[in-house]
């Protein structure tokens, strides 16, 4: 049997999970940091820097007071926060890691096309390197011999690869970043663990997701928990099946969505969600809940576009335009750049959406980005 909700209600659901109906859900200080990397599962890593890096930006989101010294503090001093590939590079708890180590060992044995290429005795080099003088980045490599790069984001260093080779085989670990530049240490060394985690089998590495996206979404469906690894849909929707039939999860339906098919669990639909109405989140395009843009399109009637690789006279919200949430709805997207050099955010394009323009949410915006500028401009 399935349930029906209505929008409104699937939004509070998923807001809630998301950690946007409150100010500060996950508190202050750099222990907020680690706290909402754990709750949403992971965080999105991206290099454009138009405002601040995205990676800041959605823990700056949920955490009022955020600095970016506290992810600094998670993953180099406390270490409780780690660097891998969810379905982009992330910042994931360190908790889950051996959730990650049956993809560290496939790509040690299959590295694939690109990083197959690495010769062994480099990446021998730049372990032993490693091993010997402590955490290093490609710039500390000076001894290579310089190649045609075979991609537009590629190093002439041969080292570049075998780094990232030794990266995700589990082999190293990024160790600490000083802007985007990484550094890598050996995995051992910098975790320095008793014992290994132990490898999570396939079975419970698929129940991880699953419980992962309920925790993070509230609602789930095949697209959200198997985003971008379409080819793990099948054996998660038989996980799925057998929930349903033990009453472990409930099949909804969302009146007037564009989807159909949702799961909740059952314990989920008898909390009361309290949206406040008048908090305001500029949301990164990166962020959470705007990276899956079909299903932010089902529930809040708004299609993202990422109009950063258009051509210009093709844009309808501008180069890096943000979502802006008020409440449970997204009433604007808004075109910034931050000038650095001039200490300012510059608005390059607002616009408004539906019949969301009025005076009081143009009042509560302005407010938030004037406190978002200060965020971008912090030392």
């Amino acid at each position: 049997m399935s349930k029906t909700i209505t929008k409104e209600n699937a939004r509070g659901i998923w807001l809630k999970s998301q950690g946007l109906t409150e100010s500060a859900p996950f508190g202050k200080g750099s222990a907020a940091t680690t706290k909402a990397i754990e709750h949403l599962g992971y965080v999105q890593i991206d290099t454009i820097n138009v405002i601040e890096r995205c990676h800041h930006h959605i823990l700056y989101t949920r955490i009022p007071d955020y600095k970016r010294r506290d992810l600094h503090q998670a993953q180099s001093q406390d270490k409780t926060v780690f660097e891998y590939w969810t379905h982009a590079l992330s910042y994931v708890p360190t908790q889950d890691f051996r959730f990650f180590i049956p993809d560290m060992k496939r790509r040690r044995l299959s590295p694939g096309p690109w990083l197959g290429k690495v010769k062994p005795q480099e990446l021998q080099k730049v372990l032993r390197l490693i091993k010997k003088e402590g955490p290093i980045s490609i710039r500390d490599i000076t001894d290579d011999v310089l190649v045609e790069k075979d991609h537009e984001w590629a190093s002439r260093k041969p080292s570049k690869k075998a780094l990232q080779l030794g990266f995700y085989s589990g082999r190293l670990v990024i160790s600490e970043r000083q802007g985007m530049l990484k550094k890598y240490e050996l995995l051992e060394r910098h975790f320095a663990w008793d014992k290994m985690p132990k490898p999570a089998t396939r079975a419970e590495v698929l129940e991880y997701e699953i419980q992962r996206s309920l925790r993070a979404q509230g609602l789930v469906t095949l697209d959200s928990i198997c985003h971008l690894v379409p080819s793990k849909k099948p054996e998660i929707r038989k996980i799925i099946e057998k929930k349903v039939k033990k009453g472990e999860l409930i099949e909804i339906k969302v009146q007037d969505a564009t989807r159909s098919e949702f799961w909740v669990a059952p314990e989920v639909l008898d909390e009361a969600v309290t949206v406040n109405e008048e908090l305001v989140h500029i949301l990164s395009p990166f962020d959470p809940l705007t990276i899956q843009r079909k299903r932010l399109h089902s529930l809040f009637d708004y299609e993202h576009r990422f109009e950063a690789y258009v051509p210009k006279e093709k844009r309808k919200y501008g180069y890096f335009a943000l979502p802006v949430l008020v409440g449970d709805k997204i009433v604007a997207a808004i075109d910034l750049k931050t000038d650095r050099e001039k200490q300012k955010m510059l608005i390059q394009k607002w616009t408004w959406l539906g019949k969301h323009k009025s005076a009081n949410n143009k009042k509560l915006i302005e407010s938030e980005l004037n406190r978002f500028e200060k965020f971008q401009l912090q030392k």
